[in-house]
């Protein structure tokens, strides 16, 4: 493999974040979104945002770009229980969302980012992290479960253009070890 990173994203980097998660999405979730979802994901404004925050950072490999996580203090509207109660961490709970590509995957490149993102979380404070996942995709809750973290009870159910989109939230520690 060649030289591999994570990298704090800039808005040079734009365009490329916004290509991977359209085109990522396109194919991991065809059966799961319909497509006039799908075409909606060029929209520039919420990625520009989170870049000019810092909370995007990047995988790479080589010269290409790979993959991305968006970390950052989870907002209480995603982190409270069912009942809508804000747990006792609440305010250590960080929200996370991890994209690689399916030719770059299987090498690492998402450990990486999340251990990265762990890393710089846990300098701020947060304690814990969540991540909102497709019921359907078993490849992202394998990886999360990988790091360790498992589905919390607490389900959302998301109206993607009248057809219902099931998540689960999944939590865990602020902790990935890497492999050797």
């Amino acid at each position: 493999m060649a030289d591999a990173g994570v990298h704090t994203a800039t808005a040079a980097d734009l365009a490329e974040i916004v290509r991977i998660h359209r085109e990522t999405w396109r194919l991991a979730y065809a059966d799961l979104l319909p497509s006039e979802v799908l075409d909606t994901l060029d929209t520039d404004d919420a990625w520009s945002s989170a870049i000019q925050l810092g909370a995007v950072l990047k995988a790479t490999e080589g010269e290409w770009t790979v993959g991305f996580v968006v970390a950052s203090k989870a907002p209480d509207d995603e982190v409270a229980k069912a009942d809508g109660s804000l747990p006792r961490d609440a305010a250590t709970t960080a929200l996370l969302s991890v994209l690689v590509e399916p030719r770059w995957g299987r090498r690492g490149h998402g450990t990486r980012l999340v251990a990265e993102a762990v890393r710089r979380l846990g300098e701020t404070g947060a304690t814990r992290g969540i991540a909102w996942v497709p019921e359907a995709d078993k490849a992202s809750r394998n990886f999360y479960e990988r790091l360790g973290w498992t589905g919390d009870g607490t389900v959302r159910t998301l109206d993607a253009a009248g057809r219902p989109l099931r998540e689960i939230r999944v939590s865990g520690p602020l902790s990935v070890r890497l492999g050797d």
